[in-house]
């Protein structure tokens, strides 16, 4: 799990609620269900006509992928296509083959697969950027929900308001009601901003910085692959390898390697 998406969540919901409460304001004067409904089904209904279905579908995968998705360490992910790249270099490429129901990751084994089975290295580099290429769309797919939301809930909040407006409007010859139907109105704006900038954008801001970092952790796998491939020695793979990697964590990864 992503401790700092729950924790923003978390903590960023408490932080509104606290400050309700240190206002000296009822938390019961904030909740609304019939603005609840307007902006959180109202601005969902946006979204499903602004989507296909089958795009509309992966809406809990996009949710789960910034709760739950892990990113790989670089530094390992380098240590292991180096120790693919050594079995490589003493026992032959085909040795490599056997090894494949250990190495996790279906996009190595993939690589791999088609290295061994002597598949021309330009089109092996083809189909895999290609599948990068093609699952980065994805995740911008994903995001371009979460944007939606983010636009369609604080219109839906105006709208809302506007409502509300017309409805004080319309009982203006009872002054008493015209400050809490003011109140009601201006929720639907409150929950259309909080949806969007407590929810929304933030989780698809994570979900493009996710689907960086797997890009980026496929580009290492394909540049490794690549290399084991053209039969290069272990260490000129490492170092291939390595410039992906931050100058300030380098020597952490040559520590590894001279304890191995």
């Amino acid at each position: 799990m992503d401790i700092a998406t729950v924790f923003g969540l978390i903590v960023g919901w408490a932080l509104t609620i606290l400050s309700i409460v240190i206002g000296g304001n009822a938390l019961a004067a904030y909740v609304d269900l019939p603005s609840i409904i307007l902006v959180v089904f109202g601005g969902f209904c946006a979204v499903i006509i602004s989507f296909p279905v089958t795009v509309l579908t992966s809406i809990p995968k996009v949710v789960l992928k910034t709760l739950f998705a892990k990113p790989q360490n670089p530094g390992e992910l380098i240590k292991k296509l180096v120790s693919y790249a050594e079995i490589a270099r003493r026992d032959g490429i085909l040795s490599l083959e056997s090894m494949t129901s250990e190495m996790g990751d279906p996009f190595i084994v993939r690589a791999i697969g088609m290295a061994v089975d002597g598949t021309d290295p330009e089109l092996i580099e083809s189909i895999l950027e290609s599948e990068v290429e093609n699952e980065t769309a994805r995740h911008q797919q994903g995001k371009s929900l979460l944007d939606a939301y983010a636009k369609y809930a604080p219109a839906f909040g105006m709208i809302g308001t506007l409502l509300g407006l017309v409805a004080m409007l319309q009982n203006m010859d009872d002054p008493s009601k015209i400050g809490p139907g003011m109140a009601v109105a201006l929720l639907t704006t409150l929950y259309g901003a909080l949806i969007s900038n407590l929810v929304c954008l933030p989780m698809a801001d994570k979900l493009a910085l996710r689907a960086g970092e797997e890009a980026f952790i496929k580009q290492i796998i394909i540049r490794g692959v690549m290399s084991i491939q053209q039969g290069d020695n272990p260490r000129i793979v490492e170092q291939k390898l390595l410039t992906f990697v931050p100058p300030s964590s380098r020597p952490a990864a040559d520590e590894h390697r001279k304890a191995a």
